[in-house]
């Protein structure tokens, strides 16, 4: 027997009377979005940002997301489109997400207590594991307790944005996964808690190439926190 065509298809335009648009969401969207690129991290129309909200017909919630094609640093509040989570319908606005919106809402749908999702094609991330380092490493005693769990590196040919299958096998294990040769993707309970991750682990990154230059430099070897501190500070975030 043949398998069911899906009830629905991503981005298919089927407007629900019951959502409204909140204007203090799609407020605080934009405003964080600007904030994101205001710190550097955004590059023409990639990454992507996504906020949760409760309805009660969507058991899962409804997703704020901009649509493909659009900026994080330019949007405006009228570019928002709302989403359902489990079959990415557009049930408010009329533009096509981006095929990154895949991935936040699998995310989403796999990981209740996370209601906001980032994902942002990190410089320093893609030049320091191009460089040859195998993972970020930790040299701060407060990284670990605000991520609270291990980041999750993805090879470079596994895309989780076109295929999400896989991402039910790490999610619940980890609060920001490193996509070699694409970026990060950082999960939190709030947009404010998602944000601040994202410069907790950027000024990681950070202090990573200021420490491998300066020992470089200086002959010595980089002191970082070791993995078994970090699994206690994850335990006590």
């Amino acid at each position: 027997m043949n398998n069911p065509q899906p009830l629905y298809q991503v981005n298919e335009y089927t407007p629900d009377p019951r959502v409204t648009f909140d204007p203090a969401v799609g407020g605080t969207y934009v405003r964080y979005a600007h904030r994101l690129a205001a710190r550097g991290y955004v590059q023409s129309t990639l990454g992507g940002m996504v906020i949760r909200v409760p309805h009660a017909n969507y058991p899962d919630g409804l997703a704020y997301a901009k649509p493909a094609g659009v900026s994080l640093e330019e949007m405006g509040i009228d570019d928002l489109v709302i989403t359902d989570i489990p079959f990415g319908r557009v049930l408010y606005g009329n533009a096509a997400t981006s095929v990154g919106h895949q991935m936040n809402r699998e995310i989403l749908r796999l990981r209740p207590d996370v209601n906001c999702v980032i994902h942002l094609h990190h410089d320093e991330t893609i030049a320091v594991l191009a460089a040859g380092c195998e993972e970020i490493k930790s040299f701060s005693l407060t990284f670990s307790y605000l991520m609270q769990k291990p980041l999750v590196y993805l090879p470079a040919h596994l895309n989780v944005e076109e295929d999400v299958a896989p991402i039910k096998t790490f999610i619940q294990d980890t609060n920001c996964i490193v996509m070699k040769r694409h970026g990060i993707t950082v999960l939190g309970r709030n947009v404010s808690e998602c944000y601040h991750r994202v410069n907790v682990y950027a000024t990681e990154v950070k202090r990573q190439i200021i420490v491998e230059l300066l020992c470089g430099a200086k002959g010595t070897t980089p002191e970082c926190i070791t993995k078994e501190q970090m699994e206690w500070m994850f335990s006590r975030g």
